[in-house]
């Protein structure tokens, strides 16, 4: 598959990809969007609660999720346990081409960001003593999961591009994958996805967007 590196408006980078006609991240502003997005609404809005968090993220991609949650794991001594699905994960000099030295100035973290894209697939691999990493290299329709995850970040490409992600099957897996209370967070706030994440069981909050978008989305999982 065809991709490039592009520099995104905070000067960090994000990855084209013809065949889609999509970007990683809003061209906005990569870090920014993933800031805003994941960390602001997901991983800050569930520490509180717990030292101990499992997060599974859908599209591991340049990795800056991975990585902003690291670094973030570290500010709260919090222990992680991440697992990132990948269909199609970056060639190496795609990912040696990523700028995101922005984030941190620290060459060791740097390391670690390199890392993540180096360690073996479909593995659980420790990168620090508070933070392990399993990157699985399959389909996100074969992954199921029950009752494993604190917080999902959903950030597979937009549903004009890949609809097949965004269906009442792959949010009831979602919704399955979570523990209660457990959230979902992700860019998107279409009507559509919103009506679906309702009708597998979500409570869905409409927030703020982050730069260059009016509004994003986070649904918790409630038993009843």
């Amino acid at each position: 598959m065809e991709r490039s590196v592009v520099l995104t408006a905070d000067g960090s980078s994000s990855v084209f990809v013809p065949y889609f006609d999509e970007y990683y991240h809003s061209v906005h502003g990569a870090l920014q969007e993933s800031v805003h997005v994941f960390i602001d609404a997901g991983f800050l809005f569930k520490i509180n609660n717990s030292k101990e968090l499992s997060i599974l993220e859908i599209g591991f991609g340049t990795g800056l999720n991975t990585f902003l949650t690291f670094l973030e794991a570290e500010k709260y001594n919090a222990k992680i346990d991440y697992v990132t699905i990948e269909k199609f994960p970056l060639e190496r000099n795609i990912y040696e081409a990523l700028h995101f030295n922005t984030i941190t100035d620290d060459a060791n973290k740097q390391a670690r960001f390199m890392s993540m894209h180096t360690i073996d697939w479909n593995k659980k691999s420790k990168v620090n003593t508070h933070f392990y990493l399993t990157k699985l290299h399959i389909d996100v329709l074969d992954f199921k999961a029950s009752n494993m995850f604190d917080i999902i970040y959903f950030d597979a490409f937009a549903p004009t591009a890949q609809k097949e992600l965004w269906t009442t099957a792959v949010f009831t897996a979602m919704y399955d994958a979570l523990k209660n209370e457990g959230v979902l967070v992700t860019y998107c706030a279409k009507g559509e996805v919103k009506r679906i994440l309702k009708s597998v069981g979500f409570v869905v909050q409409s927030l703020p967007g982050p730069i260059g978008k009016r509004e994003m989305t986070r649904a918790i999982k409630l038993n009843k």
